[in-house]
């Protein structure tokens, strides 16, 4: 693997503050300034809800490799975020990501070492090491015998 990757996308604006994000390979979204805003749009992905999905998606997909990698058995991930955007003296700023992932896992035994890799995760996260907000994850890992 090489040690430069990029990633490009474009971005078409179509009417009334909104456009389509896009990226050769995958398939677009609409994006709009949110509703908070003069003009916002409601129901349409924007820059602050894919600020926050990045992070959280990071979190997710390295977790994942490193949960493979520790032959980790879990039964269900998921995570939920939630990003602060406050009005400070440098302007609107995303001031902190909080991402709950919770992982369930079949031996109660993992819990410990569950909590341990997704602490490794939230580490090596590209994404949140890239950001100048602080990011931080509050995990919840759940025993079942499903």
């Amino acid at each position: 693997m090489s040690d430069t990757h990029t990633y490009t996308t474009s971005v078409t604006y179509t009417e009334l503050r909104k456009g389509v994000l896009s990226s050769e390979g995958l398939s677009s979204l609409e994006v709009a300034t949110p509703p908070q805003f003069p003009n916002g749009h409601e129901g349409i992905w924007s820059p602050e809800h894919l600020f926050v999905a990045s992070a959280e998606v990071c979190l997710m997909t390295t977790f994942l490799s490193i949960a493979e990698k520790s032959r980790l058995e879990f039964l269900h991930y998921s995570s939920e975020a939630v990003g602060t955007l406050e009005k400070t003296e440098e302007g609107m700023v995303m001031t902190n990501i909080v991402i709950k992932p919770k992982v369930v896992i079949k031996d109660g035994s993992k819990v410990e070492r569950t909590l341990l890799l997704l602490e490794k995760a939230e580490k090596y996260c590209l994404i949140s090491n890239s950001m100048k907000s602080e990011v931080s994850i509050e995990p919840t890992v759940e025993v079942s015998e499903a």
